[in-house]
């Protein structure tokens, strides 16, 4: 059993932790904007600037009782309108953040998105794709706010959702107050007791790769993104079988890393050196006579696999970057 400080459940029983690029809660990917109807010109600017960042996006012309219609049936509503109106007509509607579509208001002129509910759900997500039309996204969300990530947005980032959502009041807390401790990574079969405190996160898929990952320091984005491109053909997968990006605590604050694992839509996990002496590789490693350090992509991304197992060994491209493949 092991153990890091990131609320993902890819641990291994040493200390670690995981840091991830911006990227908020859950995904929204069907979405509805509600415009008056001399308001449909700008409706239509926005699904044509965001549209392609989403399963779907229909524009449905205001009335009264639009939301109340349509409710359920989007993961999130934008509302191209004062934000007075849409709290009136969606407050009666509200019953459970865990159940209950986001809301986003964002005015006329595109230049302020604002998530009403559901800010770690998916408004967070849609507010910050509203930016790329030049509206600044208002985040009020007490960890955004604070410039920290939130339980909700680690999940998202590293493929996992929350089992136990009222625990979240109490780890965000934590977040907000750096007190969060290790999370341990627990391979079951097995019975878990839990208190209120503990959140506890859950793979989203049964199958799913990590990209063991090591840099040369200031590595370009583009080399990054080359190399996984390259490791994952010969396996015949692609990015979207990536579960996160697994590395070694010695790459935190790599700038061209986690620029490339955000254009995947991926976490980051740093293990510690003790969890990476866990589960050294198969491959001789130059690391480990000059730093003391075993191979970082070949180790981290058995620790950060679900069988703790490479897919594919370790190999350096563009003598910059060097990917192994763990499942």
């Amino acid at each position: 059993m092991s153990s890091e400080t990131s609320t993902t459940d890819e641990t291994d029983e040493s200390s670690g932790h995981c840091s991830t690029p911006d990227s908020d809660g859950e995904v929204a990917e069907e979405i509805a904007i509600i415009a008056f109807e001399r308001k449909m010109e700008t409706a239509e600017e926005i699904v044509d600037g965001i549209g392609s960042a989403y399963e779907q996006i229909d524009v449905l012309e205001y009335h009264g009782d639009v939301f109340e219609e349509y409710w359920g049936e989007y993961d999130c509503f934008v509302g191209l309108m004062a934000s007075g109106i849409a709290m009136r007509k969606t407050a009666p509607l509200l019953d459970d953040k865990w159940d209950d579509p986001a809301v986003v208001v964002i005015d006329e002129e595109l230049t302020w998105a604002i998530p009403l509910t559901g800010g770690h759900h998916g408004a967070n997500q849609v507010a910050n794709d509203l930016a790329e039309l030049g509206a600044v996204p208002a985040m009020t969300t007490a960890s955004e706010a604070a410039g920290k990530q939130g339980v909700e947005s680690k999940a998202k980032a590293l493929d996992t959702h929350v089992v136990n959502g009222d625990s979240t009041v109490a780890t965000n807390l934590a977040v907000l107050n750096e007190e969060l401790g290790p999370v341990v990574r627990l391979d079951g079969p097995r019975a878990v007791v839990v208190g209120d405190d503990v959140t506890v996160l859950k793979r989203n898929k049964d199958e799913g790769v990590v990209l063991g990952t090591g840099t040369v320091s200031g590595v370009d984005t583009e080399q990054v993104l080359d190399a996984w491109e390259a490791a994952l053909a010969d396996v015949d997968l692609d990015f979207s079988d990536v579960d996160f990006v697994a590395t070694g605590t010695r790459k935190e604050g790599e700038e061209g890393l986690y620029e490339a694992a955000e254009q995947i839509d991926a976490g980051v996990v740093l293990f510690e050196k003790e969890t990476l002496e866990e589960h050294e590789g198969p491959s001789p490693s130059r690391s480990k006579e000059l730093i003391g350090w075993p191979g970082i992509a070949e180790a981290s991304a058995i620790a950060g696999g679900r069988e703790h197992d490479l897919l594919r060994e370790k190999e350096r491209f563009d003598d910059a970057v060097t990917v192994a493949v763990g499942r």
